[in-house]
Parts: C-alpha cells; structure tokens; sequence
C-alpha cells in the first residue's frame, strides 16, 4: 500500500486530504496528514472574530472530525530527507522519530513576514490565527473598560488608540472590524467620546488593497475616514519599543494594540530543513501539474501546494508569473493535487493546474465591504453580503457552515456580544487566589547561646613578659640513623 505523507493541514493540506479521501479506493493507499494543531484555521474569517460577529472556534475546522480515513498526527515536521524518503516528526510531548514514505505532499503554508524594527517583535501581534483574532478582539473591550474609568490624559489616551500595520486584504478587513467594533462599544460608554477612540493604518506603498481597482482602493480610503480611520500611505513603521509606534513621516502613536498584516512568506522550514529545491523567496519550486521540480527535471514523488509553493500561474494573473498565496488558489490546488497524485498511482498523466481568479472580496464591518471581479467594482453593503455569500459557502463542511451561519443570525438580532473572556489566558489565577494552602511549618527557634565569661586578667604588676614559644626540633631521617 502506497504510504502519502501530508506536511501541513491548512487550506491546501486538508482539501487535498479531503479529496483523496473521496477518490482512493479502500486499500489503494494510507493518507497520513501531520500538523502543529488539531485542526484548518478559516483565516478569511478572522476580521469577523475580532468584530465579534463570529465565535472562534467556529472559524476551527476539525481535522480528525471530517477526515474520517486520513489518519491525523499532531506534531511539527522538522526535517524532509526526500533522498530518503523520511520525516522527522516531534510531537508535543515526547521525543522526535522518523517516519518513512513513499509520496511526499508539502502544503506547509506562510508565516507572517516581519522585518527587524525595534519593538515590533516584542510588541506587534499577526492575524495568522483564531487566538490572535480574539485577543485583539478582548484587548479592545478591555481598554474600554480601563479608559472609561480614567480621566482624559496620556493614558486613557494610549488605551484607545490602536494601530494596523499593512494595506492588504488582511489588513483592511481587520482595520474595518475594529473600527466597527468600536464605534458600537461608544454606545456602552457614555464617559466616552468619538473622537477619544484613534485608529491608525500604516502602509508602506502608495495605495492599499492592490487586488481591486485604483478607483476602489479610493473609495475605500474615503469610506474609513468617514468611520474616523486614518490611512497612512507611503509610511514606514521605524520603530515600536515600548508600544510607541514611530513611522518615516514623524508621528508617534502609544499604544498597546499594534496589528501586524505586512505580508507572508513561506513556512521557513522548507529552506532550511528538506532538501527539496526552493526559490530565491524560500518557495519550494513546482511545475503547473503540483510535481515539485528541480534543475534536472521533477523531482519523484514529491508534490506541493499552496502559499508554500511557486506554482506557474498559467492565466497570466499572477504576480511575476506565479499564483498569489490565498485561500482561492490554495484551496483548488489541494483539490488539483489530489485529483492528479490519484491519476500518477493509477498510471495516468497529471493535469496543469489552471485557475482564472474570480474576484477579491472584503468585508469592513457590517453593511460596509469591498467587492471586485473583472472590470466589476462595488464598494459597500453589496459588497459586504457578496463576501459573506462566498464565504458562508467556501468554508469547509456542512456543520462549519451551518454554526457560521448561526453566528450571524444571533448577531443580527442580538447584537454583538461585548463580554471580554480576556481571563481564559490566566484560567486559574481565582483558583489561585481563594484555594487553601497547607500552613507553612512554623520556624524552628535557635538554641539559646551558652553564657560567655571573660577569662581573668592579671594585673600590671603581676603580668609577666610573654616569652616566645619553643622551638621543637623534630627528628630528621639523618638523626634516626644515628
């Protein structure tokens, strides 16, 4: 039985599971997937997490729940010796092992790319996960409550100003929540005024979300600033020690909510730990049929997909002729790639993966979005329900659809939900503080010191000289002989 390693369970890793669990023929060959977590993060809907209009863990796609005949391992890939045909996997708990393979998938997706700016590593947080969304989310109520009980001055100051680090899709929806967010906790917080609360988006080109038109990206730019945002544009972070934001243009903005969204880059490990060939971006090098390739031709047995990997965009859309790393192309690769590993075990040619790109939406808060696909362009609440259509339907699995869905019925009616569970990072600090402790043993006391008396003194008259003390010869080996 042909043994399929899967190295990476986001969106190109898990379709590409899920569809060779549906193609394979009982027998025809073992699928084992390896991840760091348990489950797919549907990052598309992080900015939602952070608005309050999703719970986190609905964003979580179970991967050993839905797939059922993959078997799952949750564990870090540390090393790839394809010459071999080995990985080194190291669980949590417990010590590193190889496993053996006889076909390679790596879909080991991106990272956030950072650059080394004092303070941002210590300071900045990115949006790659559902844990960061909702920090962002509870650190934003939380400053509500700390500013609204101070006076106007520095500190309540620092506590509403928030600051978003990159012009992206990524960013922009995360911009756009926030400040939605916001604005509806002014209505909590009578002490609270509009104008207390600052939102500052920095990015470092001349124009924000490059995957919608000039004209779009303005309209964008104006919708925000009239929600009170400001968009910093050909602006560079230089520094952020001490939750200080500093930038090229000399502005200084104290905060302690410093959002990170200036790109990705591929999972390092691929460069530094596999000897499959990699680009000058650290991007393992395929051909448009998903097969990793060398300089000698392709490599056997080895295929990749994703942010991962430079797959050839063969409609002439992508950027320096490769697919940009999204959720689109990720998640039609995996199921590319499955279709076409099937067809390689099965003796039959592989297909080239070919995909026109059919838009980009994003959503800015409620009623408020982004939408563009060809020569279209919608800026608003067509907009925002054209991204929630597509991806109320691209998420994973009827049941994640269905508790999505249900997060935004409740949100519509009820409202977002302001309770802060910003405590679950320290579960059990109240434990802590009321649970009995064992009395401490009381300390042993010292034994009493033993009465010191003064040796007698002589008087003057009777004191004698001392004398020196007397030499004691001792015998030498010379003396003895005698």
């Amino acid at each position: 039985m042909t043994k399929i390693l899967i190295v990476g369970g986001g969106y190109a890793g898990f379709y590409t599971a899920w569809r060779l669990e549906k193609l394979l023929n009982p027998g025809e060959a073992q699928v084992t997937l390896v991840d760091p977590l348990p489950y797919m993060t549907y990052q598309p809907f992080l900015p939602e997490v952070i608005g309050g209009s999703i719970e986190p863990r609905h964003v979580l796609v179970s991967q050993r729940r839905h797939l059922r005949r993959t078997r799952v391992v949750t564990a870090e890939v540390e090393k790839v010796d394809h010459a071999r045909k080995v990985a080194t996997l190291k669980p949590e708990h417990g010590d590193a092992y190889e496993f053996s393979y006889d076909v390679i998938v790596v879909t080991a997706g991106s990272v956030s790319r950072t650059f080394p700016i004092p303070g941002i590593a210590d300071n900045a947080i990115g949006l790659k996960a559902a844990e960061e969304a909702a920090w962002i989310r509870d650190t934003i109520i939380d400053n509500f409550n700390r500013a609204s009980a101070l006076p106007p001055g520095p500190e309540r100051q620092r506590l509403l100003t928030f600051v978003v680090v990159g012009g992206g899709f990524a960013g922009i929806e995360a911009f756009g929540e926030m400040r939605s967010l916001a604005t509806d906790l002014l209505e909590d917080y009578p002490s609270l005024q509009f104008d207390d609360v600052q939102f500052h988006l920095i990015e470092a080109a001349g124009r924000i979300m490059p995957e919608v038109t000039e004209d779009g990206a303005v309209a964008v730019i104006k919708q925000l600033a009239e929600r009170g945002a400001k968009v910093h544009l050909n602006t560079q972070v230089t520094s952020a020690v001490d939750g200080v934001v500093e930038t090229s243009a000399g502005d200084k903005f104290p905060t302690d909510v410093i959002v990170w969204t200036a790109g990705v880059m591929a999972a390092p490990f691929v460069k530094s730990n596999t000897d499959l060939p990699v680009d000058e971006r650290g991007r393992i090098r395929a051909r448009a049929d998903l097969r990793v390739e060398g300089d000698d031709g392709v490599i056997r047995d080895a295929w990749t997909a994703g942010d991962v990997s430079a797959v050839p965009d063969l409609s002439g859309g992508g950027v320096g002729g490769f697919c940009v790393p999204n959720a689109q192309h990720a998640v039609r690769q995996g199921k590319q790639l499955a279709e076409n590993l099937v067809a390689t075990l099965r003796g039959r040619a592989p297909k080239d993966y070919y995909h026109e790109n059919l838009g980009a939406v994003a959503g800015l808060g409620p009623w408020n979005g982004a939408f563009r696909s060809g020569k279209i362009m919608l800026v608003g609440p067509l907009a925002w329900l054209a991204h929630r259509g597509y991806h109320g339907t691209a998420i994973p699995t009827i049941e994640r659809k269905v508790r999505v869905f249900t997060d935004w019925f409740n949100t519509f009616f009820l409202g977002r939900d302001f309770v802060p569970f910003s405590a679950r990072q320290h579960p059990r600090a109240s434990f802590e503080r009321f649970a009995s402790k064992p009395r401490p043993k009381p300390a042993e006391e010292p034994a009493p010191a033993s009465p010191v008396t003064d040796a007698p003194v002589a008087d003057k008259a009777d004191a004698k000289p001392a004398q020196a003390p007397k030499t004691v010869n001792r015998p030498t080996a010379k003396a003895n002989a005698e």
